[in-house]
């Protein structure tokens, strides 16, 4: 099989010779795989645009980028903005008391290993919270005994037997 370029200078120019399984093998090779998904660069990442911002710019290569010093805001500020960022990722607001929707407010940040795990080791150590006194359980599922029997048909062991 004979391969013949349609560019007249360049590195694929002219024509070539290949054995057809050969030649097979090179156009294969530029068929993505099922699922593969190919990205493709426009604009401003586009190979053509980059090279022409490259050579009109060679100094600028050099020189470091400019790093622009981030203006300091206040603490209030800061909380509203973590806040918000929080809300927004986890759809639950932080500040916010989970018992009585009121506003909280942050008192102090731990970063220390050992205060952190004296205080979960107290948190586990805790006994359960009583469960509501008016709470039951729901209703069975079992089928239920004839209607005729009842509890109170059956003496039990603890009940005193007429003599």
């Amino acid at each position: 099989m004979t391969y013949r370029s349609d560019k007249s200078e360049g590195p694929t120019a002219g024509t070539e010779t290949a054995d057809p399984l050969e030649f097979l093998a090179r156009v294969l090779v530029h068929i993505p795989d099922q699922g593969h998904v190919t990205t493709r660069y426009y604009g401003w990442y586009a190979n053509r645009p980059r090279g022409m911002r490259r050579q009109a710019e060679p100094a600028a290569a050099d020189t470091p980028p400019l790093i622009v010093p981030a203006t300091r805001l206040a603490p209030t500020e800061v909380t509203r903005r973590w806040a918000a960022l929080l809300q927004q990722i986890f759809e639950v607001d932080p500040l916010a008391c989970p018992t009585c929707h009121g506003a909280m407010r942050i008192v102090a940040c731990i970063t220390q290993a050992s205060v952190i795990d004296q205080i979960l080791a107290h948190l586990r150590a805790r006994p359960a919270p009583a469960a509501h006194a008016d709470a039951r359980s729901p209703p069975s599922t079992r089928a239920r005994t004839s209607r005729g029997t009842s509890r109170a048909s059956h003496p039990s062991a603890d009940a005193p037997t007429p003599s």
